[in-house]
């Protein structure tokens, strides 16, 4: 899809110089209360992750294993659920609202050492540097440009009728669903994938660099805690002059479950909100010749067609990690997330002043279209389909 033709070429200038207008004027006008925001953020993040972490080791104390009735397990299962849900907000505010955007040097002009883009490591199993090439570089520079954008479907599936069908396709409203449960994975290897389109690097390199990241993530979720509350577990068995060895296993396999569901809780959210601000009903899609000499201005018309809006409340939009206005995102993926709300006001007035699409919508409009077109372009059809 070519950029808007009822737009002259100075008119797409113009545009561009009022949308800089409002990132110029936003950029000189951060100050404490966005220093407070983030500060806070991260110090409540983790206090959650805390929290629902040894809110799950107290609630082992109800372990039939150790002496309690049999009704000790509704209090323990309770306790891991609530532990577990608590520790799963806290990964997906430490990967939407916090890591994310902190990647993308929304924060970097504070020049607080701790909270930069070039050494904020995610709690995630891919390298921060890696996810920073593979986002912040390849995806926001060629925003759904086909071949060039990687996140046009991830490799895996056909979301838009531009791609030319495959029978890989037949299966991706079942890669969709994998997809989703071990997001975090895929997002890991997706600049190791695309490493020779994108230039990422040497892929065996970037491979080695992954799995030693991958390898202290699972230490951390799935042995480390495990094996501390078994070895407490073990200890008040002793004390309690019951089965140790079975407090301890029981244990170990209770946090690690519970870990586990911290973890696809926040995969499959953060999945449904990326899928939401790309792929819904609406969004275009170009080829490459379509941004042969693109000027800013032009690459700021991309950026709104091929990006959506959830709309929801603060708190959504918090948990979304502000990606709920990925279209302000995409214009400005360096401002810090606080500001898009009042930001979006102005760039949707903007559009409407100059004929320009603004993709917003309920967050089940966007999931609905998102996950019909996934289902309905597995399969041949579905629209013009690119040349090849």
């Amino acid at each position: 899809m070519s950029l808007p033709t009822h737009l002259s070429a100075e008119q797409i200038e113009e545009f561009g110089r009022e949308v800089d207008a409002i990132r110029d004027e936003v950029f000189a006008s951060r100050g404490a209360r966005d220093r407070a925001y983030i500060t806070r953020l991260i110090r409540a993040e983790r206090l959650m992750s805390l929290g629902g972490r040894y809110l799950m080791l107290f609630s082992l104390w109800f372990l039939p294993a150790l002496g309690m009735p049999h009704s000790g397990w509704t209090p323990l299962l309770a306790g891991l659920g609530l532990g577990a849900l608590l520790l799963g907000l806290a990964k997906i505010l430490e990967n939407m609202e916090i890591g994310h955007n902190v990647m993308h040097a929304q924060w970097d002009w504070m020049k607080d050492p701790a909270i930069q883009s070039n050494t904020w490591e995610w709690d995630n199993v891919g390298p921060s540097d890696q996810w920073i090439h593979s986002h912040n570089v390849v995806h926001h520079t060629w925003t759904n440009v086909i071949g060039k954008d990687p996140d046009v479907g991830y490799g895996l599936m056909r979301v838009t009728p531009e791609q030319r069908w495959k029978p890989k396709y037949l299966s991706q409203p079942i890669s969709n669903i994998i997809l989703a449960l071990f997001f975090q994975w895929g997002v890991g290897l997706n600049d190791i994938i695309w490493a020779d389109k994108t230039n990422a690097g040497p892929r065996k390199v970037l491979f080695q660099r992954f799995l030693r990241k991958a390898y202290r993530q699972l230490r951390k979720d799935y042995f480390a805690w495990p094996l501390f509350a078994a070895a407490l577990a073990a200890i008040a068995g002793w004390l309690l002059k019951v089965d140790s060895l079975a407090a301890a296993s029981s244990a170990f396999g209770l946090i690690f479950l519970a870990n586990m569901a911290a973890s696809t809780l926040r995969n499959v959210w953060t999945n449904i909100i990326i899928f939401c601000g790309h792929f819904p009903d609406g969004v275009a899609h170009f080829r490459p010749q379509d941004i042969v000499g693109e000027t800013r201005a032009q690459w700021y018309v991309r950026q709104l067609m091929g990006s959506c809006n959830i709309r929801g409340g603060t708190l959504f939009n918090i948990l979304s990690g502000h990606l709920s206005f990925q279209i302000e995102h995409h214009l400005f993926p360096d401002m810090p997330s606080n500001r898009y709300p009042e930001v979006a006001l102005r760039i949707q007035a903007l559009t409407q002043r100059y004929g320009l699409p603004y993709n917003s919508a309920s967050f089940w409009r966007q999931y609905g279209t998102t996950t019909w077109k996934i289902w309905r372009l597995a399969f041949p059809g579905g629209g013009k389909t690119a040349a090849a």
